[in-house]
């Protein structure tokens, strides 16, 4: 994923001279990167001759913008009461455990991100992990390696 100089320029050209085409761009931009980096956002600013903290405040307002490079792996442990009382939080703790996440949600390698969600109404599968669009169910931190190893 590179956001530099000439992919990024190809991105931009459609839109020369709309100036009220921000929006539908910033969306181009993620859809073409997978978020919005600060060397996006100088750059959009630069083709639409305004200022940085004019596209980044138009970018915040919406929730749909991304600032950060997601990972390659979208892990979703879920917390909902069901996987709660089964053991979600010991599956977090096992997932975070075993790709090394100490503090923040994503590896150095942004091959797998881990998210908390409240609940994916799977209830009668709990506790719940969700890979990417795959659903685990009945999870125990002994099957966690296993099951991540899959996506290594």
């Amino acid at each position: 994923m590179e956001q530099s100089g000439k992919h990024l320029t190809e991105v931009l050209a459609p839109y020369k001279d709309e100036r009220g085409a921000i929006i539908p761009l910033l969306q181009k931009v993620q859809e073409t990167f997978g978020y919005l980096s600060e060397e996006a956002i100088s750059q959009i600013a630069k083709f639409f001759k305004v200022s940085e903290s004019e596209v980044f405040g138009v970018a915040t307002f919406y929730a749909q913008f991304r600032f950060t490079r997601p990972a390659e792996h979208c892990v979703k442990v879920c917390l909902g009461t069901a996987c709660h009382v089964r053991g979600g939080q010991q599956i977090l703790e096992a997932v975070r455990r075993d790709l090394g996440l100490e503090s923040g949600s994503t590896t150095t390698d942004y091959k797998f991100g881990v998210e908390r969600v409240a609940c994916f109404g799977s209830c009668a599968l709990a506790p719940v992990m969700v890979v990417d669009d795959r659903v685990y169910g009945r999870l125990t931190p002994t099957k966690i390696k296993e099951t991540l190893d899959k996506y290594r």
